[in-house]
């Protein structure tokens, strides 16, 4: 943290004493890093949150001693924490000044400054600039440049000691430096993508400004002047001890319309200074602003007349301005031509880098206008269009291309490609790789190894040479390392794509099969891939799958299998008829089912065929319309067959196949009916940890069918994925299983299995030190098992609550939802909601009711309703939270659906408690819950009926209900065919009855009929609340008609 501060914070320089952390937005980042290190500290290590600083923080605060909560004692102006170490308390507040000798005291300093936490962490760290020192000794300062030495005095010293304490010290000292590399780092992605000024930049501005400044109403500025003449042979004009933070010159601008400003040009932008100091005549460097990009914005800003003199002069100011950076560009390139060599400038005139370049800048209009949200619906433009495409193409037959040829093939097929681009986009659930990412190039002579020259000299012979050269020069560049980079963009910037393409359209099986086996290996490069496509060398492999040459279709289909990692590529595949052809491809392996047979054949071509027409297939299958024309073509019966084979190659795609496609419903239903899922099962009691990952994972798709859940435990799945759980270190493998297990776990049989195979206890071990992509599936997999109280009890002696409740400060949205179903689920026991109120997870549920996410605030809301029903004393625990009873009542405004049936029951259990049925209704919630009763959705009409039914207890809110036209809608209700509607909104009419005037309106809306049907019911709570409201009514309708009569 100390170097941090050091390095990457941005001080204040000016003046004299110590300087205080500038309001810019890399500061900002770094204490909100900062912040979430220390307030997450004591949760995640609660034994170094324990320990004693060696002298206490100490600073100026902002916090009153009323904002101190329990575990403080609070007298007057002072606070001190019950909490002491020999006697002196870990926190102490006294006459503004504060000091906290504890992280754990400074976790709960920041949970109770809210708000103020910014402005807490900037005043402690001004006040301590090395806090490292206060915390661990003066042998853990921070000294420039030998950072790690004090970690290294350290580790001999702990040879020497067998103190306790010393360990703790190491390990806050290891978490500190983690901390430290961290902001750093952060720090250094920040200032990378910050526009930093030059003093060229800075004076060209200057220029144009004063030509369009002077007196008259035209002009942009009355004046503008450095405050400097003299300028030095860096361009700058700040004196040498001010350049040193990066400042460039000073600026007078008198603007039009208002008094003259101080502006400092710095590489990080421009912002106001203090001015001139009349007696001294010094400048004051001190910033007074925000920073601004530069001159032109922070003057469009603040001077109005600025502004609208530019956009009159806005042509000429920058068309100047581009005129004197096309001069500079002009004048760099000329400085700079003679130091390259003559191949180099060869290669920056490439057609094909030109080509490129050119689409990057001027993307079709055609291609932006034609995108469509669903690729369905433009099935049949798509055909029209391939015929068209496909009919047109005009492919050379020679067997060592020329360079024309090459040219002109590829413009063509360059052509055809955008065409298709411009008429089809893909649906946007597929992964994306499309955006063009930056070419690695090297430039000069100098940076590149012999080999890429080397390539270069065999491409020209690929070129121009016979067909012996041409297969010469082929297997000569297959020497080379073509997995390195500098190899693969050496191929590609010298043209050789086009030739090796071209290569694929001759007749000669050699030169093809040589050509293919490069085109494999470069095409995992990424840019390689997407220049394939652009090249048009998609549609040709797709028609070498129907060679009769084993090996040509094998290479071919491993080709297309790299290639397609991208949405475009994938497009091409289908558009071109490659599904169909490599799901044939599948249908060379039929009789690997043989078991006598299962070696022989691998050792055939036509095992080896359909494994890579499995490959080529598992990448399209990213894509919905691929996932179609694989299961239209046939693909799910050959794939089935395909998993009974003994090799282990050929599973992993076709089991990588299958999870892809599972993610569709209809795809599950067939791989119930081919009896996929037994062999899925199977393969788990494999050793191939890949293989096993990628069955976990088709599982985990398939169980989202209660059916298959079924099927899993049957076929005897579930003991190989509890084994598998204890296996940690391949984290992808365990992701997949814990993923698996959390699906099959909405199923009770398959829970009670889990329990006897003791993976319960497994998973509560896997809450801690685990990516959020397998915490998320363990988390999930534990709220389904908390459903059952036996398993509520296991986790506790397990101590699970703790770390699923430290879990709740998290910020992954997935995992949070799972979570607070988990500790929802957990806190329906009493012993386990002891323990959650007392690790303040009541509070973190709450607080996560202001997460933007409405399936967290729902997640959460639904977890509150057994806290509050559980815990000791509900109505002050509620109470305790500022502004929490507000916070629910504001919820009830929400138009998500789930959001507001959560809330509802979180109502019907905060209303229990007199005080805070009177505090929300002050909130206002008997508007809002009658607002809500014109709703069809009957999970929603049933917790709104309760929680109307329990507000209609306090003061006038049943009459409330009635002027706010919410007891007709209710009477609806009855007519639901959901029970648990029917007796939450019996008891709603019941309390609302009360109120003659409700009762009118229930009678004139037919009630008594649909109740006196109700009375008949078994459910005696609804029998109850039917009569109680019937008989209610009667008395009306008694006292009406003896008034009437006397």
């Amino acid at each position: 943290m100390g170097v941090a501060l050091t390095r990457a914070a941005q001080w204040t320089t000016a003046g004299f004493g110590t300087g205080t952390l500038e309001l810019t937005p890399l500061n900002e980042a770094i204490l909100n890093d900062i912040i979430k290190f220390v307030e997450t500290f004591s949760a995640k290590y609660p034994q170094e949150a324990e320990f004693v600083f060696k002298e206490p923080l100490q600073w100026k605060t902002t916090l009153e001693p009323s904002e101190f909560e329990s575990g403080y004692i609070v007298s007057g102006t002072t606070v001190q924490s019950e909490e002491n170490s020999k006697g002196q308390p870990l926190l102490q507040l006294s006459g503004g000044d504060i000091k906290v000798s504890s992280f754990g005291q400074l976790s709960r300093l920041l949970r109770l400054a809210r708000d103020k936490q910014l402005k807490e962490t900037q005043a402690c760290l001004e006040a301590n600039r090395d806090p490292v020192v206060k915390i661990l000794g003066a042998g853990y300062g921070t000294v420039e440049g030998e950072e790690d030495l004090s970690t290294i005095r350290f580790l001999d010293k702990m040879k020497k000691d067998d103190d306790p304490e010393s360990n703790i010290k190491m390990k806050i000292s290891l978490l500190l430096q983690q901390l430290d590399m961290h902001l750093l780092n952060s720090s250094l992605k920040h200032i990378s993508l910050e526009i930093r000024l030059n003093p060229s930049a800075v004076k060209n501005d200057v220029d144009l400004l004063k030509r369009f400044s002077g007196e008259g109403e035209q002009t942009v500025l009355e004046s503008i002047d450095y405050t400097s003449d003299f300028e030095f042979a860096n361009g700058c004009r700040a004196p040498p001890w001010r350049q040193m933070h990066g400042e460039i010159c000073y600026l007078i601008v008198k603007p039009h319309d208002c008094d003259s400003i101080y502006l400092t040009c710095s590489t990080a932008g421009v912002f106001v200074n203090g001015g001139i100091e009349n007696e001294q005549e010094e400048i004051d460097y001190e910033r007074r602003s925000e920073i601004y990009k530069d001159i032109v914005s922070f003057l469009r800003e603040k001077s109005a007349k600025f502004s609208e003199n530019m956009s009159k002069q806005q042509h000429s100011f920058f068309g100047n301005k581009a005129k004197e950076k096309k001069k500079h560009t002009i004048t760099t390139e000329k400085e700079e031509i003679p130091s390259l060599p003559k191949s180099s400038l060869a290669l920056e005139k490439s057609p094909s880098e030109k080509r490129r370049i050119v689409r990057k800048l001027e993307p079709s209009l055609k291609w932006t206008s034609s995108i469509v949200p669903q690729e369905k619906k433009e099935s049949a433009k798509e055909s029209q269009d391939e015929k068209s495409i496909l009919s047109s193409t005009d492919k050379p037959k020679s067997v060592s291309p020329s360079t024309s040829a090459g040219k002109t093939q590829s413009s063509s097929r360059r052509k055809s490609s955008l065409k298709i681009e411009e008429l089809i986009s893909e649906s946007s659930s597929e992964s994306e790789e499309d955006e063009e990412q930056p070419d690695h190039r090297q430039e000069g002579q100098t940076d590149l190894p012999s080999e890429y020259w080397q390539i270069q000299k065999l491409v020209k012979y690929l070129k121009g040479g016979n067909q012996t050269a041409t297969v010469i020069a082929l297997c000569s560049m297959r020497d080379f390392n073509l997995a390195q980079e500098t190899c693969q963009l050496a191929i590609r910037d010298v043209g050789g794509l086009e030739v090796l393409i071209n290569l694929l359209d001759t007749d000669e099986v050699k030169c093809k099969i040589g050509s293919l086996k490069i085109l494999k290996e470069i095409s995992h490069n990424s840019q390689i891939r997407r220049a394939i496509v652009d090249l048009g060398g998609l549609p040709i492999m797709v028609k070498i799958l129907d060679s009769p040459d084993k090996n040509l279709k094998c290479l071919a289909a491993e080709t297309i299998a790299n290639v397609a990692n991208f949405r475009r590529a994938r497009r091409t595949v289908r558009q071109h008829g490659g599904i169909k052809k490599l799901v044939e491809l599948l249908d060379y392996a039929q009789s690997t089912t043989d078991s006598m047979h299962h070696h022989s054949l691998y050792e055939t071509k036509d095992v080896e065929v359909a494994r890579c027409g499995a490959l080529a297939l598992w990448s399209c299958s990213k894509s919905h319309a691929n996932k179609e024309a694989i299961r239209k073509a046939g693909g799910i019966p050959l794939l089935a067959r395909l998993l009974k084979s003994s090799h282990q190659n050929m599973l992993i795609p076709v089991v990588g196949t299958l999870q892809e496609c599972a993610s569709e419903e209809h795809y599950r239903a067939a791989i119930k009916a081919e009896q996929i899922i037994e062999n899925l099962v199977k393969n788990l009691n494999s050793e191939n940890e890949v293989l096993q990952e990628h069955c976990a994972m088709a599982i985990y798709q398939c169980a989202e069918d209660e059916e298959t859940r079924d099927l899993v435990r049957l076929h005897g799945g579930l003991k190989p994925l509890a084994n598998l759980l204890n296996n940690t270190d391949n984290k992808e493998r365990l992701a997949a299983v814990t993923g698996a297990i959390w699906k099959c776990a909405i199923c009770k049989e398959n829970v009670t299995k889990f329990r006897e195979y003791k993976a319960i206890e497994t998973l509560v071990g896997l809450l801690t030190d685990q990516p959020e992509e397998v915490l998320v599936n363990v988390v999930g997999a534990l709220g389904e098992c908390c459903q059952e109280q036996e398993n509520r009890v296991i986790i506790r002696r397990c101590g699970g609550i703790q770390p699923l409740v430290n879990l709740l400060v998290g910020t992954n949205q997935a995992l949070l939802v799972n979570v607070t179903k988990a500790v929802g689920a957990c806190a329906t026991e009493m012993e386990n909601m002891m323990i959650i109120d007392r690790l303040d997870g009541v509070r973190l549920l709450w607080s996560l009711l202001k997460n933007p996410h409405p399936d967290v605030k729902a997640s959460a809301a639904w977890a509150l309703c057994p806290c509050i029903e559980n815990a000791k004393d509900a109505g002050e625990m509620v109470r305790s939270f500022v502004g929490g009873l507000e916070l629910v009542v504001n919820l009830l405004k929400s138009e998500n659906k789930e959001v507001l049936a959560s809330v509802c029951a979180a109502i019907t259990n905060i209303a229990k408690d007199q005080e805070n049925l009177a505090v929300i209704t002050d909130h206002g919630v008997v508007p809002l819950l009658s607002k809500l009763a014109n709703t069809n959705n009957d999970k929603l009409r049933r917790h709104l009926a309760e929680a109307i039914s329990r507000c209609c207890m306090w003061g006038r809110n049943r009459i409330a209900f009635g002027e706010h036209k919410a007891v007709a809608p209710l009477v609806r209700y009855l007519r639901s065919k959901d029970t648990n509607v029917h007796r939450a909104t019996a008891q709603a009419l019941y309390q609302l009855s009360e109120d003659a005037n409700n009762c009118i309106t229930m009678h004139e809306n037919g009630a008594v009929k649909l109740l006196l049907d109700m009375v008949g019911s078994p459910d005696e709570v609804l029998q109850e609340a039917a009569a109680g409201c019937i008989s209610n009514i009667r008395r009306l309708a008694l006292a009406t008609e003896k008034a009437k009569y006397s």
